[in-house]
């Protein structure tokens, strides 16, 4: 009989481990990255020594109550929120961050990320700093100090494309801008003119900001092409220490029409820029656009496939520890086992409210008839001890 009070009591310690588990998943509701855990119970049946509560051989076919089993957690994708800053970042998928403290490893579904004193990408208000995949394909933390600046680049060519009209007799492109290796920036106005009876020679004029003269040359064009002897001509400015190709190769037609639509489609060459952005593009790497608008792709953020996820510990801040040894492989983005790396967006709670709801009723019903079992077997007890008394 006094059994019947030890499965009554383990029914109550089990379904208060349920109950600090559902408290634990509602209570983490809104919390970013949460992976709600599993509440389950498995039970128990003991052997025929030790008055039937021994777990072993001799079974007698009676239950000795029940266990909370170990938590099992959900790792179903949560919803990807947007928040519109570049280094809130998300995996769509089952990949994981990878973040390096000293020689500890955490792995992460979701963080909000900043650039530290130090210039490494790190969890904002940790010390964490986020893995990108090194030549060796092994995550390595990701420092940006010498990136801050974009040196200066000149200007060497400028590529046309579009069509120049070969019934109009003139057209400018103004204000197309040159670097001088210094990073300076030069404006030149590019003037193009034919004699009203010449029809396939065309005079290339270039001006600068004050309107002085750097060259003058003849593009010639036949039968609708431009010819390849003066399909590039240079142009030099001394005084900016500038020489330039102009590539007409590419023009895509000489037709009729008052209309002429050739541009200047490449320009090289740029200023002296400072970082604008620092964000990660549809490759999952980290890029980072600059004032003079160049950009540079600095590496693919490291993502973690675990073959059982199930190994992973669930920690503090949303993160997760790999518990004693177990298969992981790290990829890129652009591997489909892992998903895509989104930015500006953070990944929500995966609990379910309704779920907890329904396994906080089945808690409580299981607790308060464990109860019962206790206090109905202590109301036979008392009985048993009232027959000393009687007759």
């Amino acid at each position: 009989m006094f059994g019947s009070i030890y499965i009554g009591l383990s029914g109550l310690n089990a379904y208060s481990q349920g109950l600090k588990t559902v408290s634990n998943n509602v209570s983490n509701l809104n919390t970013s990255g949460f992976k709600a855990s599993d509440v389950s119970f498995s039970d128990v049946y003991g052997g025929s020594s030790a008055g039937g509560l021994a777990y072993g051989s001799g079974y007698t076919g009676q239950g000795h109550g029940v266990n909370f089993d170990s938590v099992t957690i959900n790792f179903k994708q949560g919803e990807l929120r947007e928040t519109g800053r570049d280094l809130d970042l998300a995996v769509d998928g089952n990949g994981f961050f990878v973040l390096m403290d000293g020689d500890a490893t955490y792995y992460a579904r979701t963080g909000s990320f900043m650039v530290d004193d130090d210039g490494f990408v790190v969890m904002a208000g940790t010390d964490y700093r986020l893995g990108v995949l090194d030549e060796t394909g092994r995550p390595a933390s990701l420092n940006i100090d010498s990136l801050r600046t974009s040196a200066p680049e000149k200007t060497t060519s400028i590529t046309f494309t579009d069509n120049l009209s070969s019934t109009a007799t003139s057209f400018t492109i103004p204000d197309v801008k040159v670097y001088d290796e210094r990073g300076g920036e030069h404006l030149w106005t590019l003037t193009f003119s034919r004699e009203e009876t010449v029809f396939d020679e065309w005079t290339v004029k270039v001006t600068d900001a004050n309107d002085d003269e750097v060259g003058s040359q003849t593009l010639a064009i036949s039968n609708g092409v431009v010819m390849p002897a003066n399909a590039t001509l240079t142009f030099a400015d001394t005084d900016a220490g500038l020489s330039v190709a102009f590539d007409f190769s590419k023009i895509t037609s000489y037709s009729s029409g008052d209309v002429s639509t050739l541009r200047a489609s490449d320009v090289d060459g740029h200023a002296t820029g400072s970082i604008a952005t620092l964000a990660v593009n549809a490759k999952g790497q980290f890029e980072i656009a600059y004032s003079n608008e160049e950009k540079r792709e600095l590496g693919a953020i490291a993502l973690a496939d675990f073959r059982d996820p199930q190994k992973l510990e669930q920690r503090s801040n949303g993160l997760f520890v790999l518990n004693g040894f177990g298969q992981v492989q790290y990829l890129t983005a652009e591997d489909t086992r892992v998903g895509s790396i989104l930015s500006r967006r953070l990944e929500a709670s995966n609990v379910d409210l309704g779920a907890q709801f329904g396994d906080l009723i089945l808690i409580q019903r299981g607790f308060q008839a464990s109860s019962q079992i206790i206090s109905i077997t202590n109301d036979m007890i008392q009985q048993l001890f009232g027959i000393r008394g009687q007759g």
